[in-house]
Order: C-alpha cells, then structure tokens, then sequence
C-alpha cells in the first residue's frame, strides 16, 4: 500500500475524534437514573415541582419505567394533590402488583376519599405481600375504627405496633390503648400497657397510661413506679412527679411526697405544687413552713389556669387569709366561661356569705340558678 493511502484512514480516524472533542456522551439509562435520584432528593426536601420536572424529564428517557408513578404519587400526596395521587398509584399497581408499598398507598389514598370497601382491598392485598406492613395495618385499624368496629381495630393497631420499632411503635400501641381507654375497657388497658412495656416499649406516654391504668385498679405502688420511670424519661414535664407526689400522699408517705412535689419543682416553678407542699406542712403542724410554700405559690402564680387559681383560694382559706381567698374567686367566678361551674360559684357564695359580701354572694347565687335550674338553695 502507497503511503498516501495509509495516510487517508489515519486522517479519517482524526477527524473521528475531532468530533469527540465535545462532552462525554451519558448513556440514556444513566441519566434517566441520575433524574430519578434528583427527583428524589428534591421531594424529600419539600421541592415539589422541581421533583415533578425531574419526573417528567425522566419519563422522556424512559416512560415505561415502574417507578415513576409511584414516585409522582408519593409528591402528589405531599402537595394535597389526592386525586392526582390516586391515579399514579392505581398505574403503578398495574405495573408493580407484587409490590406491597404501592397497594399500601393506594389503599390509605382510597381511605382519605371515602372508598372504604376498595381501600380495605387494597390494605389487605399490601398486607397479604408483606404481612409486616404496617402503614397497612395502621390504616385497616383506622377504617374498622370508623366503622365502630374497636375489636378490630385495636387487633389491628397492636399487628401494626408489633411489626415496627421506634416512635411508631409506641404511637400505635398508643393508638389500641386510646380506643380500649374510650370504651371503658380498664382491665384490658392494664393487660395492654403492660405487656407493651415489658416488651420494651417505654416511652413516657405509654408508661402514663400505665400509671393511669394502675391507679385505677388500685395498684398505687406500682403506678408510682410507673409515673416515676415517664417523668424520668420526659424531663420537661413537671405534671409526672407531681402525680407521684399524689400518690406518695394516698399511701401515707408525706416524706416521699415532699421529695417527689420537689422534683416536680426542679422541672418547672408552679403554684398548685407549692400549695400541695404547704398542706403537707400543714398537716405536719409545720405553720412556717406552710406559710413560705404559700409565699411560693403567690410569687408563681400564672393567673391563666383554674385549677391553680382554685387551690391557692383553698389554701389562703385554710390559713385564715379568707378575705385573699374570696377576691381569687370572685374574680374567677365572674368570667363568663365559668358562669355554669356550680361548684366554683357555690364555693363563692359560701365563702362570700361567711364574710357578710352580700354583693358577691348573690352575684354567684344567680350565676347557679341560671346554670343549673336544679340548684334549690343557694347560700
């Protein structure tokens, strides 16, 4: 061969790679990929057209791909876009029937719209490919539920608790506990909590409801312990010691008390656990001490809740400052959401007679007898 005609296929081989001198070509089921992971990202991060527009741009490279009507489903969820959501799951049932997550969805989706029959179908077609999916026993326990079928629904809510771990476990073991506490099913509540927290479940709401459940069957120790390990594990919330301080009272363990109503205290400076640290005092003939919990009490008082307001008028009335205690509750009375609280206006107009306020006294009298026609007496 001449050496012009060698020169010629070299020529041609460099004009070849003049041509590539430009970006790298990306093969179109990498960049489809590449769309689908940005889409992702963008959705997680509350950026939901992006998302969309990443979505779109991959169906141009690959329409036929099973993950994108799931994935613009789950965006259109976000967006409250429910309709638009229900169809893109109903495409991806078609595509993807084996795939539980998209039945799951489908038949929470079928549940906001009032589809009751067809989102129990779906529920149970997700749970009959992944019997531990529990988004889908979750939302079969709120349809029976609706249905006012709590047998159902609590069986359902404890499948879900059982299957899953975390905060999600313990929200639906609270869920079961909710619907037995609302039907007045007590022994069943203990039964449940229980077990719950043996199991290892033992965050501060389930341990609450423990107590709770203790409390009422009479198990005063143990719903101390209870209330004891909740306030261990929420440190910000004062009420739990303070219910441990109640207890300790009620088994005649005024020490314990103190001890617990002071802990309440460390969380936070409230009224209502100075005044029941000043009757402890005071049934302990400790007076001085009485009186600096009462200073206490007057120095943090928030003015904004009932109960607080009414113990303090309690104990300014038990330690002879009766005339305090009836200002306190004439101002409370006399607010018009508490117009109807007999109790409130009748422990007034006592208080009120006793200390010749006539004004006072028939203001809450009339107050009554409009409330509760039942009143025959007022003081």
């Amino acid at each position: 061969m001449s050496p012009r005609l060698r020169v010629l296929p070299l020529l041609a081989l460099l004009a070849a790679a003049a041509c590539d001198d430009g970006p790298p070509r990306v093969n179109p089921k990498d960049h489809a990929e590449g769309l689908y992971l940005k889409g992702t990202a963008e959705y997680l991060q509350g950026q939901f057209e992006a998302s969309l527009a990443s979505f779109a741009a991959m169906k141009q490279l690959t329409p036929n791909d099973p993950r994108l009507p799931a994935a613009r489903g789950e965006v259109f969820l976000s967006m409250g876009r429910i309709h638009d959501a229900a169809a893109e799951f109903e495409a991806a049932v078609q595509l993807e029937p084996k795939r539980s997550t998209n039945w799951s969805r489908l038949g929470f989706i079928q549940a906001q719209l009032g589809k009751v029959p067809e989102a129990q179908s779906s529920l149970r077609k997700a749970i009959g490919l992944f019997p531990n999916d529990y988004n889908a026993l979750e939302s079969l326990g709120e349809l029976h539920l609706k249905k006012g079928e709590h047998e159902e629904a609590v069986r359902h809510f404890t499948l879900a608790a059982n299957v899953t771990t975390g905060e999600a476990r313990s929200a639906l073991t609270m869920r079961a506990l909710e619907v037995l506490t609302q039907q007045g099913r007590h022994d069943e509540v203990l039964k449940q909590a229980t077990r719950a927290v043996s199991q290892g479940v033992r965050t501060p709401e389930v341990l609450t409801t423990l107590g709770d459940a203790l409390v009422r069957a009479g198990k005063l120790p143990e719903a101390a312990n209870a209330y004891k390990e909740a306030a261990g594990r929420s440190p910000k919330d004062p009420t739990l010691w303070e219910l441990v301080g109640e207890i300790h009272m009620r088994l005649d363990k005024p020490g314990d008390a103190i001890s617990a109503y002071k802990e309440s205290l460390r969380v936070k400076d409230r009224a209502v656990v100075h005044v029941a640290l000043a009757r402890i005092h005071l049934a302990m003939q400790h007076r001085e001490a009485a009186l600096e919990e009462l200073d206490a009490a007057l120095e943090s008082v928030s003015g904004q809740d009932i109960r607080e307001l009414r113990e303090l008028a309690g104990l300014l009335t038990e330690l002879g400052r009766k005339p305090d205690a009836l200002r306190i509750l004439a101002s409370l009375s006399a607010e018009q959401e508490y117009a109807s609280d007999t109790e409130l206006q009748l422990t007034t107009a006592r208080l009120a007679r006793e200390l010749k306020d006539s004004t006072v006294q028939q203001a809450a009298c009339a107050r009554v007898t409009a409330a509760d026609a039942g009143v025959q007496k007022c003081p």
